[in-house]
């Protein structure tokens, strides 16, 4: 009988795929790059030679998104913006190409999300998250493009997206159909902007634990088996994973992959039992009483 191993660790934080200076002389404008995710794909072009643009709504998050690139001897630009707003976007691009002329590479991965039962649902969170994750994804995906098609340059844009833009997200109903929206984004645009030299692709992480979690999520974590052995690769993913996936898509080596959705999850979104369990509500799973409108 075949031992239950799971997949291998990677190889350590500062190891690469791609050649060293691949981004040497390129800027790369990353949104959320402060904490997380956004901040370890930032890291990993960082290490690649890129200058980093980090754009955020919140001063601690610009703060402690330049202390992490700075730590690793990367140069950063920091810049407050809210990516609802296309002046703003305007002018933290206009930042970004005086300190190191225009970004070839764009990261959308700043995102708003947070777990509650559509009934219980307010107005103002619906239209925050669907603002926020889908409109300032596009927005700042127009900047970029129109600056590019402008320029007559090429560039690459990587849009996080999240599994359940295919199978719907019970307990993320605003974030489900916002991703699910960009990812058609991303397809739509890939066609679009392919003939101007412009690559979009999007990337899709799995269950990768951090520091800044939000409270919500990290309660909900504690409250399920959503840990290692529940993962077909009997593990949760690195952060530096999901980096070396997001330099890939951008990198000279990945120039004919245009309009894919990349998922870094070891094959967890695809497990399937061969008996289904018992249903859990979603109220019951975030440990809510009854809906008492």
């Amino acid at each position: 009988m075949a031992e239950i191993i799971g997949l291998p660790e990677p190889p350590p934080i500062g190891a690469s795929a791609l050649p060293a200076g691949t981004f040497d002389g390129e800027a790369v404008f990353v949104t959320g790059a402060g904490t997380g995710l956004g901040k370890a794909i930032a890291g990993e072009f960082a290490r690649l030679g890129a200058a980093i643009v980090i754009a955020s709504r919140k001063p601690e998050h610009l703060e402690a998104g330049q202390a992490a690139i700075e730590e690793i001897g990367g140069r950063v630009l920091t810049v407050s913006c809210d990516i609802r707003e296309p002046d703003q976007i305007a002018a933290a691009f206009d930042a970004a190409t005086d300190a190191f002329g225009l970004p070839s590479v764009l990261i959308n991965n700043a995102a708003a999300n947070f777990p509650v039962p559509a009934e219980d649902m307010s107005t103002n969170a619906w239209r925050t998250v669907v603002d926020i994750t889908l409109n300032g994804t596009f927005f700042c995906a127009r900047e970029f493009g129109r600056r590019h098609l402008l320029a007559g340059t090429p560039g690459s844009i990587v849009n996080v997206g999240a599994s359940y833009a295919w199978t719907g997200g019970p307990g993320f109903a605003h974030s489900a159909a916002a991703k699910a929206g960009v990812k058609n984004m991303t397809e739509t645009l890939a066609v679009e902007w392919g003939p101007y030299g412009i690559q979009v692709n999007g990337l899709v992480p799995g269950l990768f634990p951090h520091e800044d979690m939000t409270a919500d999520i990290k309660g909900n974590l504690s409250r399920t088996n959503e840990k290692d052995v529940v993962q077909p690769a009997m593990r949760v993913g690195r952060l530096r994973e999901l980096g070396w996936a997001a330099t890939f898509l951008a990198s000279p080596y990945a120039r004919f992959v245009s309009g894919h959705t990349l998922v870094v999850d070891g094959a967890n979104w695809q497990r399937r039992a061969l008996t289904n369990p018992p249903v859990v509500t979603v109220r019951d799973q975030m440990g809510k009483g009854p809906f008492e409108g």
